[in-house]
C-alpha cells in the first residue's frame, strides 16, 4: 500500500480512541474512523461491542488496519463487575458467559461460510457445549517474575519486583496478581503475594526482560483435578543460585499449601529466550514426585512439566465425548477395522475409543517423540489393548507403512493450530477413508481445510463447538465429514 493511502485515514503506531461496533472471529472487535474520505475499519483483538478503547495501530492495509489493545476507556453495557482481579489472559471475563458464547458460536459459523465455502453450516450445526466450569477451569499457569511493573495510577512502567503476568501488549513488563484471576486455583493465586514476599526477602533480584539478567524468572503450577495435587517449578538463573536456599523455598511452599504439594522442580534456565524450560537448561526434583495423574472419562493420564496435556479438563471431557460420539456414529466403520488417529499427541482419543469399540485397531501417530511415549505408557497403564502409536510426521508416516492403505474406514484428525500443511492433507485424502472426525482448537484454519475437503468428495455432516477457554476468544470444534460418491 502506498503512503499516501495511508495517510487518508491512519498511521502505524498512531494511539486512536475507537468505538467497538461488531465482533470478528478470534476475539477481534472492529472499530471505524470516518472521515472525507469515507470509513475505515480498525481491527482491535480482545476488544467487544460497544466498549471505547485506546488502541496503537500496529498494521496498515488498502482497507483495514489492525490496533493493539492499550486500554479500555469505557466498558460495554453488557459488561458487569467480578470479583477476580483482571488478567490478560481473560480479556472477556466481565462478559457474562451467555455473551460469550454467542459471539463465538456466530463468528465460526461464519468463518465456514467465508472461508469453508459451507453456506448451509447453520443446518449441519448439532450444538455448543459449555465448558461445566466457567471459572477456575485451568490445570496450569504460568506466573512471571519482572523488574519492572506498572503504575496503574501514573499509568506508566516503574522499577519494582513483581510476581504475575506480563502486561497486556508488552514483554519486559509485569503486572503483580494480587488476588485470585478466576482461572486457576484460587488457594494458589490468594497466597502468590506470600511466596512473592519471601523471594523478595532473598535480596535476589528478578528477571530484567531489557538487560536480560536476574535471578528469579517463572514458577509453573500444575493442578490435578483428580486429586487437587499441585505440581510446583521454579525457574531461576544459575547466577545467585548459590546465594538462594531451595530446601528452604520448599518448605515455604509445604508450609502454604501443606499436603497438596505433589511434588517441587527446580528449572536452571540462562538462555535469554522467554521460556519456562530451556532448550540446554537442568531440572531437578526438589521434593516428592515429578508428575501428577488426572483422570479423563475414567482413564488415568500421568502428567510431567514438560507433558501436553488438556489445559481444561472437564471441559476436554465433553470434546473428547464428542468425538467419539461422531466416531462411533456408525460403528461397522470402527469395529473390526483400522481407525487412524493423526496428530494424536498423548493419545487420548485413541485410547478412548479403543474403549468403547469391538476389535478396533487404533493407529496413533505424531511427530513429537515424548507426546508418543508417554501415550504408550498411558495406555499399558489404563489396560488399553488395540493401540498402535508411531513417532513420526504425519505426511512421511503415510508414505512409510503401505500396510494401512486401504484399509483404513474413519481417521480422526486433530493438528495444531496451523491446520493441516497441504501435502499431508492430500496424503490423507488418497487413503480413501470414509469418514473423518476433524478436531480443531483452530476454527479459522479448520474452515480452510474443510474446503479442500470438499473438493475431493468429503463434506461435513455434523459440526459442534466447545468451549475450552472461557472469557477468552478461543473456541474448540469437531467436525464429521463422510465422502459422498
Amino acid at each position: 500500500m502506498s503512503s499516501k493511502g495511508q495517510n487518508k485515514f491512519v498511521k502505524r503506531g498512531a494511539v486512536l480512541e475507537l468505538q467497538i461496533h461488531d465482533y470478528a472471529f478470534g476475539g477481534k472487535g472492529i472499530g471505524k474512523i470516518s472521515n472525507e474520505h469515507g470509513e475505515f475499519v480498525v481491527f482491535v483483538p480482545n476488544t467487544l461491542p460497544g466498549q471505547l478503547v485506546k488502541a496503537q495501530i500496529q498494521k496498515v492495509k488498502s482497507r483495514y488496519a489492525e490496533g493493539k489493545l492499550m486500554e479500555v476507556v469505557q466498558p460495554s453495557e453488557d459488561e458487569k463487575e467480578v470479583a477476580y482481579q483482571e488478567i490478560p489472559g481473560a480479556p472477556y471475563i466481565k462478559l457474562p458467559i451467555e455473551h460469550q458464547h454467542k459471539y463465538k458460536k456466530q463468528s465460526a459459523l461464519e468463518l465456514f461460510k467465508r472461508i469453508g465455502k459451507v453456506v448451509d453450516i447453520e443446518s449441519n450445526f448439532d450444538e455448543f457445549i459449555s465448558s461445566p466450569n466457567t471459572f477456575h477451569y485451568r490445570n496450569k499457569m504460568e506466573y512471571a517474575f519482572s523488574a519492572i511493573g506498572y503504575d496503574h495510577e501514573l499509568k506508566t512502567d516503574v522499577d519494582e519486583f513483581t510476581l504475575g503476568f506480563k502486561k497486556r501488549g508488552t514483554w519486559w513488563c509485569g503486572d503483580d496478581l494480587r488476588k485470585d484471576s478466576g482461572l486457576f486455583d484460587q488457594e494458589v493465586e490468594d497466597k502468590l503475594t506470600l511466596i512473592k514476599a519471601y523471594c523478595q526477602e532473598t535480596g535476589l533480584p528478578p528477571w530484567h526482560a531489557p538487560k536480560r539478567e536476574g535471578f528469579f524468572r517463572y514458577l509453573v503450577v500444575r493442578k490435578s483435578l483428580k486429586t487437587n495435587q499441585l505440581l510446583f517449578n521454579l525457574v531461576t538463573t544459575s547466577d545467585g543460585l548459590e546465594a538462594f536456599d531451595i530446601e528452604k523455598f520448599s518448605n515455604l511452599l509445604h508450609s502454604l499449601f501443606g499436603n497438596r504439594v505433589a511434588g517441587f522442580l527446580h528449572t536452571t534456565n540462562d538462555e535469554t529466550g522467554d521460556r519456562t524450560i530451556a532448550t540446554t537448561g537442568d531440572i531437578k526434583l526438589i521434593y516428592g514426585e515429578d508428575k501428577i495423574v488426572e483422570e479423563l472419562l475414567g482413564l488415568n493420564f500421568e502428567i510431567s512439566m514438560k507433558s501436553f496435556f488438556q489445559t481444561n479438563p472437564k471441559s476436554a471431557e465433553k470434546l473428547y465425548e464428542k468425538v467419539v460420539e461422531y466416531a462411533l456414529e456408525k460403528k461397522q466403520t470402527i469395529d473390526n477395522n483400522i481407525v487412524l488417529d493423526l496428530f494424536c499427541g498423548t493419545g487420548t482419543i485413541g485410547q478412548i475409543l479403543a474403549s468403547r469399540s469391538d476389535n478396533a485397531q487404533i493407529v496413533g501417530v505424531d511427530i513429537i517423540a515424548s507426546a508418543i511415549a508417554d501415550a504408550k505408557e498411558n495406555a499399558t497403564r489404563n489396560g488399553i489393548e488395540g493401540v498402535k502409536f508411531y513417532a513420526a510426521d504425519v505426511g512421511k508416516f503415510l508414505n512409510e507403512h503401505p500396510e494401512y492403505k486401504g484399509k483404513i474406514r474413519t481417521i480422526i484428525l486433530d493438528p495444531a493450530r496451523a491446520g493441516i500443511a497441504p501435502k499431508t492433507l492430500k496424503k490423507i485424502i488418497d487413503l480413501n477413508a470414509e469418514r473423518m472426525v476433524y478436531v480443531s482448537c483452530n476454527p479459522a484454519t479448520q474452515a480452510r481445510d474443510v474446503e479442500v475437503l470438499a473438493q475431493a468428495g468429503y463434506h461435513i455432516q455434523k459440526f459442534s463447538l466447545v468451549d475450552q477457554f472461557p472469557h477468552t476468544a478461543h473456541v474448540e470444534s469437531v467436525a464429521l465429514l463422510e465422502r459422498q460418491v
